[in-house]
């Protein structure tokens, strides 16, 4: 792996998200567990579109979602077909 790459990536947290499928095919998440174990509820969806995460590196659909009071990002990356979800760390 290069430097540039395990700098990149240093943001970059994968989590477990739970999510709902409809049938008109939309993918909403409505919970998500962080790197320490801990679940937190998406209260809501705010906004859904591709992005990318200038921080973590890595593009896909970007959720901006409210926890709590809190507004924060989640994507839905896809490579070579395999879906996975990541945040961005807010400090190292």
């Amino acid at each position: 792996m290069e430097l540039a790459e395990l700098l990149e990536n240093e943001y970059k947290v994968y989590v477990d998200v739970f999510i709902k499928h409809h049938s008109d095919g939309r993918i909403i998440p409505f919970a998500f567990t962080w790197e320490d174990g801990t679940s937190y509820k998406i209260n809501k969806v705010i906004e859904m579109l591709p992005a990318a995460s200038l921080k973590a590196g890595g593009t896909g659909m970007r959720y901006t979602v409210k926890v709590g009071t809190k507004l924060t990002n989640i994507w839905l990356e896809e490579d070579n077909e395999v879906q996975r979800w990541f945040m961005e760390k807010k400090e190292l």
